[in-house]
C-alpha cells in the first residue's frame, strides 16, 4: 500500500515537473521561430475575424431571428426553417439548377486549365510561354459586372453576334435566354475568367517532376504523348485529386454575383440556384433564419462531398487532403 503511495506521488511530481517544463520549451521556441509566428499572424486572424467567429451567427438558423431583439432576445424555434427548408415546393427546381451547372462546370470547366498547362508545358520559348501565360490569366482580374456586359454586347439579342448572323440570313438566337445557350454561356464565362488561375497552379505542379525522367524516356523512344501520359500526368495526379476535391465541395456554391447578374424574369426557371433563392427568399423578405438554414445546410452537405471524395481518393491509393 505504501509503495503504491509512493508509485503516485512520484508519477504526480513527474507530471507537475512536465507542465512546469512543457510552457517554457513552448515558449522558447515561439520566440525562437517568432517572425515565422508574425507573417503568420494576419491570414490566422483574417480566419478568425472573418471565417470562424461568424459561425457562431448560425445559431439563429433555430431562432425566428429579429434584428431588433437580437440573439438572446429572439425565441428559439428549433428545426422548424429547415423543415420549410426540405418542404418547399421550389426547392427540388433550384436545386436541380444548381446540380446541372455545377456538374457541367466540373466536366466542362474542370479540364481546361489542366490542358493549358500540358499545353504551356510543351512550350519551349520561355518569352512565348510567358506572355501567353498572362493573357490567359488577365481575366481572373476582371470584375463578373464587367465580364457579363460584354457577353451581353456579344450575344445578347442585339449583340454582336446575332447582327453577324443576320447578316448571312440567320434569325437571332437567344444565347443568354434559352436554357441550353444560357448553360453553355455560363460555363463559358466562367472557363475565360477562371482558367488562367488554374493553370498557374498546375504550372507548379509540374515543376516538381524530375526532368531526368523525360530524359529517360526520351532515349528509350518515348514520344511526346507517351511522355505525356506516362510521367506528366501521374506526377501532376495528386494536384488533379485535390483541386477536384475542393471543387467539389464547393458544388452547390456557383458563385452569388455572377449568376444574380445573370437572372432576369425569362432566365428564373432555370438559373435561380440555392445562392440566388437564400438572397431573394431569405435576404429580400427579411427572412434571415431561412437563409441562415439554407446555408448552414449547404455547409454540411459540401463537407459531406469533401469527406467522401477524400475518402476515395484514398481508397484508390491517391493521398486526399486529409
Amino acid at each position: 500500500m505504501i509503495d503504491s503511495d509512493y508509485r503516485v506521488q512520484g508519477n504526480q511530481q513527474r507530471l507537475a515537473r512536465l507542465a512546469a517544463i512543457l510552457p517554457r520549451q513552448t515558449i522558447a521556441q515561439i520566440w525562437k521561430h517568432r517572425w515565422i509566428y508574425i507573417l503568420l499572424a494576419p491570414g490566422l486572424l483574417y480566419f478568425v475575424i472573418y471565417v470562424y467567429w461568424p459561425m457562431w451567427g448560425n445559431l439563429i438558423a433555430f431562432q425566428d431571428f429579429s434584428p431588433f431583439r437580437g440573439f438572446s432576445g429572439s425565441p428559439w424555434v428549433g428545426l422548424k426553417h429547415f423543415q420549410a427548408l426540405f418542404t418547399d415546393p421550389d426547392i427540388p427546381r433550384v436545386l436541380v439548377n444548381t446540380l446541372v451547372l455545377s456538374g457541367l462546370q466540373i466536366i466542362l470547366a474542370f479540364p481546361v486549365p489542366i490542358v493549358l498547362a500540358l499545353l504551356l508545358n510543351e512550350v519551349r520559348s520561355e518569352i512565348y510561354k510567358r506572355t501567353i501565360q498572362s493573357i490567359i490569366y488577365l481575366p481572373h482580374f476582371i470584375s463578373w459586372v464587367v465580364i457579363v456586359g460584354i457577353w451581353y454586347q456579344m450575344f445578347g439579342s442585339r449583340g454582336l453576334m446575332n447582327q453577324v448572323l443576320g447578316e448571312f440570313g440567320v434569325e437571332p438566337i437567344s444565347f443568354l435566354t434559352d436554357p441550353f445557350w444560357f448553360r453553355l454561356n455560363f460555363v463559358a464565362q466562367n472557363i475565360w475568367k477562371s482558367s488562367g488561375w488554374g493553370t498557374i497552379i498546375f504550372l507548379a505542379a509540374l515543376t516538381s517532376i524530375d526532368q531526368e525522367q523525360y530524359e529517360a524516356a526520351a532515349i528509350d523512344g518515348a514520344s511526346r504523348w507517351q511522355r505525356m501520359r506516362f510521367i506528366t500526368l501521374p506526377g501532376i495526379r495528386p494536384v488533379i485529386l485535390i483541386v477536384l476535391i475542393i471543387q467539389l465541395g464547393n458544388v452547390l456554391n456557383l458563385g452569388f454575383e455572377h449568376i444574380f447578374l445573370l437572372l432576369n424574369p425569362v432566365t428564373e426557371p432555370y438559373a435561380q440556384v440555392l445562392d440566388t433563392f437564400v438572397y431573394t427568399r431569405g435576404i429580400q423578405r427579411g427572412n434571415f433564419s431561412f437563409a441562415t438554414a439554407v446555408g448552414l445546410a449547404k455547409g454540411v452537405v459540401g463537407m459531406g462531398m469533401v469527406m467522401t471524395a477524400n475518402w476515395l481518393a484514398k481508397r484508390f491509393g491517391d493521398g486526399g487532403i486529409f
